[in-house]
């Protein structure tokens, strides 16, 4: 996938923006630039299946709270990644004209990658990317969500039928905030780091 536009876009937005074609490449890339430091992750499938914290726990104190430390709960774990001064996300879905997009159920991710860190760095496979930012949104509510609900085996209706948001009342319903970054907000440095391969959802 050519990410010319998509890097221009950002570029423009604010965004400091690496391409690779592979996410070991990406890996790389990032153990190497970050030595020495406290980094915090937001739930993601896609950082999961690249062996991005296996890599980072290596050289850096890293909170995961899919990975987490033997005296800490799931919230204490959520907390201390939220006080990291680096922290990781992926995106549910991106806009060619360089809107990023995020849906979140406890909302310790969008927050995470709103305010607080000094850095926050966005994993892109390319199939999260859409034309504009009205199919990014659909590509988010439609397609990422309910396959996020059937892996985490919810009882919504996105998970039984895996075909589009039903904008639901269930009580194990994950959609419940929704992100959209404009452009770059102030007050911090963001990268986003996009990968010529299909990862996550």
């Amino acid at each position: 996938m050519d990410f010319t536009i998509l890097k221009d876009n950002l570029e423009k937005k604010g965004f400091k923006v690496s391409c690779f074609d592979a996410s070991g490449e990406a890996v790389q890339y990032l153990a190497e630039a970050l030595k020495g430091e406290e980094i915090g992750i937001g739930g993601s499938v896609t950082i999961q299946e690249m062996g991005l914290y296996e890599e980072l726990i290596k050289n850096n104190q890293v909170y995961w709270p899919w990975k987490p430390l033997a005296d800490k709960n799931d919230q204490e774990m959520r907390e201390l990644a939220h006080r990291a001064k680096i922290y990781f996300s992926s995106l549910n879905a991106v806009a060619e004209t360089g809107e990023l997009i995020n849906i979140d159920g406890t909302c310790n991710r969008v927050s995470a990658t709103l305010y607080g860190p000094k850095k926050v760095f966005f994993i892109v496979g390319a199939n999260k990317i859409a034309p504009d930012y009205e199919q990014a949104l659909y590509r988010a509510r439609n397609v990422a969500a309910p396959l996020n609900c059937q892996r985490l085996k919810r009882k919504t209706p996105c998970a039984a039928n895996g075909d589009k948001c039903y904008d639901c009342n269930s009580p194990e319903r994950i959609c419940r905030g929704l992100t959209v970054l404009l452009t770059k907000p102030t007050g911090a440095d963001y990268e986003v780091i996009l990968i010529n391969e299909k990862l996550g959802y």
